[in-house]
C-alpha cells in the first residue's frame, strides 16, 4: 500500500523506519510507549520518514488510532490528515482515540465523536479516568483547563 500526498509517499513503515518513528513520536512529546513499527503507516518524503500514525490494540479489543505526528517543518500540509485517513481506509471499525479537548474540531472532520463513559470500551475507560485526574490535579495547581476526551469512529449501534 502507498499513497502519494503532494511528493510525500504514504506507506507502511518498514524495520528501518523503528528509530525515525520513535524519533518523531518523541519530537511530538507523545506517548513513547508500544511505538511498534509494524502498526505503523508513515510519510516518506524521498527516504525520509516525515510523519508517522499507528493503531494500537489493547486487551480488550478496542482498536486505538495513536502516535499521530509530523516532523515540525512538514506541520500543517495535510501529512496528518493524509495519515489519519488513510489508517482509516484501511482498519475496519470502530477505531478510538485520545486527544486534548483542544483537538476535538480536528478529528471530527473525519468521522469521529466524542464519547462520555459508559460508551468507551473499559482499557480506554480507565486510561481516560487516571488522565483526567491528573489534569484535575495539574488545573487546580496551574488555573488552566486541560481534559482529555476519547472519541470513536463506526461503533456499533451508530
Amino acid at each position: 500500500m502507498s499513497a502519494e500526498v503532494g511528493v510525500v509517499w504514504l506507506r507502511r513503515a518498514t524495520a528501518t523506519d523503528q528509530a525515525a518513528i520513535v524519533a518523531l513520536i518523541r519530537a511530538a512529546r507523545l506517548n513513547p510507549f508500544n511505538l511498534n513499527w509494524r502498526r505503523f503507516i508513515v510519510a516518506d518524503d524521498g527516504g525520509r520518514v516525515v510523519g508517522a500514525g499507528q493503531v494500537k490494540p489493547h486487551g480488550d479489543g478496542a482498536r486505538e488510532l495513536a502516535s499521530i505526528a509530523v516532523a515540525p517543518d512538514r506541520q500543517r500540509q495535510g501529512i496528518g490528515g493524509a495519515i489519519v485517513a488513510t489508517i482509516i481506509a484501511l482498519e475496519p471499525p470502530p477505531l478510538y482515540l485520545y486527544c486534548a479537548e483542544y483537538n476535538e474540531s480536528y478529528y471530527l472532520r473525519f468521522g469521529f465523536r466524542t464519547l462520555a463513559p459508559a460508551e468507551m470500551p473499559r482499557s480506554l475507560r480507565r486510561i481516560h479516568l487516571f488522565a483526567n485526574l491528573l489534569f484535575g490535579a495539574h488545573n487546580a495547581v496551574t488555573g488552566q483547563h486541560r481534559r482529555l476526551v476519547v472519541m470513536g469512529r463506526g461503533l456499533p449501534g451508530a
